[in-house]
């Protein structure tokens, strides 16, 4: 992908932005919870998600799209699957199966492409084959392809030395189906896992950092839900914005958990101008984001609440590249194991541009000045190409391994191009 400088300011209404990834993954697993059909609205059509239809199609439901909504019938139990479950790229999706499977009756082997399955998957086998599990895999089950042997186990409790909300919904899938369960995390990690059941009616309270679950006695009521657009999605814009002189977006349907929308509490801090417009509540808060150009961005330190901006980290490396002074982010030691190492892509690419930057063990730092014009590679990760792309918007950007974006935001070049934006492939 090549993106040339903008020559004019943005001044739009987005309201095509993708929907949201991890509540899309959720709505097609979840439906797998009760007996009866679940109709979802603005399901995310990309890779990830879509591959995450499939496997519930080979667990047995059916699987209806007529455009405007998604009708996903269960199967009466789920069904041993005759092929390999396939998650491509997406690491919630493998995880939040190797849970709901740990607790089914059958063989199921999951597997996605090689950047997947380098990823870190012990963190969830583990404490599953320690509860009674049977998880196996390349590396010590640290590694996909995974085959699990499906088993009840007794009721336990886990204290997570993280705070991952993969980690938090695994294991409560699996203790659903078995003999429920306390979690505790060592903060609060996006919590979308927790609000769903709540809302499908299972039995689900929150303690502060604790969670208890019990055991599912019946199926769980369906899902009727409308999914909101991404936040992660849209920060790309909304550092667009705050980049791009004289600039003013609003971000229609957006997602606004407390635990998804911190990278824009960081811009604030920043001294961004953005303002959050609450529409809609039932699973989860919905409404509008407004941001407006910031001449006056100011370098920051983040070290809390990590967990809830581990995705938009590449994208904020961009607002800290664009801003006066300093910025350093520290305790996000996670970025090294997503789709690629996100601490080295994202420094050296920033490099490459003529930034000042450098990588810390658990983050970087990062001193704004202008960038220029440079070919980077994004490893395959779709989220540092879409960073770039914005930093493109600026001072151009040739982006090698573009066609990743399609994995979570198929329309996004189409967006950058109503935008104003000259595009190439």
């Amino acid at each position: 992908m090549r993106i040339y400088p903008l020559e004019k300011s943005l001044n739009l209404t987005i309201d095509d932005i993708a929907a949201d990834k991890s509540i899309s993954h959720r709505c097609a697993i979840f439906s797998l919870l009760s007996d009866r059909p679940s109709c979802v609205r603005n399901y995310l059509r990309a890779g990830d998600t879509l591959n995450t239809l499939k496997i519930v199609q080979l667990l047995g439901a059916n699987v209806e799209d007529n455009g405007a909504e998604i009708i996903i019938t269960p199967p009466q139990k789920i069904k041993e699957p005759n092929e390999i479950l396939e998650c491509g790229n997406s690491g919630t999706a493998m995880r939040l199966f190797m849970g709901l499977l740990a607790a089914q009756k059958g063989f199921f082997v999951l597997s996605g492409d090689k950047y997947l399955n380098s990823r870190p998957m012990a963190r969830i086998a583990k404490p599953l084959n320690e509860m009674g599990a049977k998880l196996d895999g390349a590396n010590d089950a640290n590694n996909a392809p995974l085959c699990i042997r499906g088993t009840k186990f007794e009721r336990f409790s886990f204290e997570s030395k993280i705070a991952s909300a993969q980690v938090k919904s695994a294991l409560l899938l699996a203790a659903l189906y078995s003999n429920g369960c306390k979690f505790s995390e060592p903060e609060l990690s996006r919590d979308h896992t927790e609000r769903m059941l709540a809302g499908m009616g299972a039995d689900i309270k929150r303690d502060g950092l604790d969670i208890t679950l019990e055991p599912m006695t019946s199926p769980l009521a369906p899902l009727d839900i409308d999914v909101p657009n991404d936040p992660s999605s849209a920060f790309f814009f909304a550092v667009a914005a705050l980049i791009i002189p004289n600039s003013h977006i609003i971000l229609k349907n957006i997602l606004l958990n407390k635990t998804r929308i911190e990278a824009y509490r960081v811009l604030e801090k920043m001294g961004a101008e953005i303002k959050f417009h609450k529409t809609s509540s039932k699973y989860e808060d919905i409404g509008d984001i407004e941001v407006k150009y910031s001449p006056n961005l100011k370098g920051v330190e983040v070290s809390g609440n990590i967990s809830w901006l581990i995705d938009e980290a590449p994208a904020l490396a961009i607002a800290f590249a664009c801003a006066k002074g300093q910025s350093k982010l520290t305790n996000a030691k996670e970025l090294r194991v997503k789709e690629s190492d996100r601490i080295a892509v994202t420094i050296n690419a920033l490099k490459q541009c003529g930034i000042d930057a450098s990588e810390l063990e658990d983050g970087f730092i990062i001193n704004g000045s202008e960038a220029k014009f440079a070919t980077i590679d994004s490893h395959g990760d779709h989220r540092i190409a879409m960073s770039f792309a914005i930093l493109g918007l600026r001072c151009g950007m040739q982006i090698e391994k573009s066609e990743f974006i399609a994995t979570s935001f198929p329309n996004f070049a189409e967006i950058l191009k109503k935008m104003g934006a000259r595009v190439e492939d």
